[in-house]
């Protein structure tokens, strides 16, 4: 018996396949590489709310980034992947437990630059389904034409929240107000860079220069949903193998796997050049494009109908 799909859901897998077409497109103009890295690998990184997806005594990537960034050592200076991602508990009106993410990484370049990509691919993969700039998703508006606004954590905090970015960390509570308070409120009437987390919140970003509290990471979020989270890399492997063992720790602690130090990745680390890279969700991207009122819409099969 053949499978039947809503009408909606056959368009929107048309809609779809166009907007990635446009972004290979936009990829392969400016000369990237496109790189395809294992899905399944021995040790992701330790990031103390990300889980990952056990695969016979490996896992399930959670992100390509240790991989790409190896071939940034190697020697590959401007790379990008659209591939599968998977992340345990991950279910919702916003979230797949499998789910598609564009990534891309430049050598020589920081988090500006990044930023900058984001918004020409925005401007040209916008015109490619609804044939104009402006998006309308549930109600919230947003023209990808204009500059994208920017807006620092500490100031997010100040004028949305009871709490300081600071006062927030020590309470726990950082999480839950940028969720409930701040994100809801970006990317209204344009796409807004959410920009300078606090270190403690930049697991492999590169420490802000003259304030070394700050990452230099920053999100990108579209009528209220955060679609891309990008920084400029640490290339430090000393530092970055502290980092890991403290998100260790902090896993262990909250009776998760730790998961095993990703050792081939801390050595070639020294030999990445200055860098940035950037995480990017494909379905987020199309269910904001056509305004679907969840993720479920956009993609084949939800884990529930399989």
């Amino acid at each position: 018996m053949a499978v039947t799909l809503p009408e909606q859901r056959k368009s929107a897998l048309l809609a779809r396949s166009r907007i990635i077409t446009a972004i290979r497109r936009v990829f392969d103009d400016r000369g990237f590489l496109d790189v395809e890295t294992p899905c399944r690998i021995p040790a992701p990184a330790p990031e103390p709310c990300i889980d990952a997806v056990p695969s016979c005594g490996w896992y399930l990537q959670t992100s390509p980034e240790l991989a790409m960034k190896r071939l940034l050592a190697a020697g590959h200076d401007r790379i990008f992947q659209i591939c599968r991602c998977w992340r345990e508990g991950e279910r919702g009106r916003l979230h797949l437990p499998e789910f598609t993410m564009l990534e891309w990484y430049r050598a020589g370049a920081g988090y500006t630059d990044l930023m900058a990509d984001c918004e020409e691919l925005l401007r040209t993969v916008a015109a490619v389904v609804p044939g104009r700039t402006r998006i309308s998703f549930q109600g919230i508006d947003a023209d990808v034409v204009l500059p994208a606004g920017r807006l620092s954590v500490r100031e997010a905090f100040l004028r949305y929240t009871p709490l300081t970015a600071d006062e927030a960390l020590a309470r726990d509570r950082f999480d839950e107000l940028m969720v409930e308070e701040i994100e809801p409120r970006l990317g209204v009437g344009r796409p807004t860079f959410l920009v300078d987390y606090p270190a403690e919140r930049g697991a492999l970003a590169r420490r802000k220069p003259g304030d070394p509290g700050l990452a230099e990471r920053f999100e990108l979020y579209l009528c209220g949903v955060e679609l891309a989270n990008g920084f400029s890399e640490l290339t430090d492997p000393v530092e970055q193998r502290e980092r890991f063992q403290e998100d260790r720790k902090e896993r262990q602690a909250a009776g998760k796997d730790p998961y095993p130090v990703p050792e081939p990745f801390l050595r070639d680390l020294a030999a990445m050049p200055p860098s940035a890279g950037i995480a990017f969700g494909i379905d987020r991207l199309v269910m904001l494009l056509l305004d679907a009122p969840a993720i479920d819409d956009v993609v084949a099969f939800t884990p529930e109908e399989l």
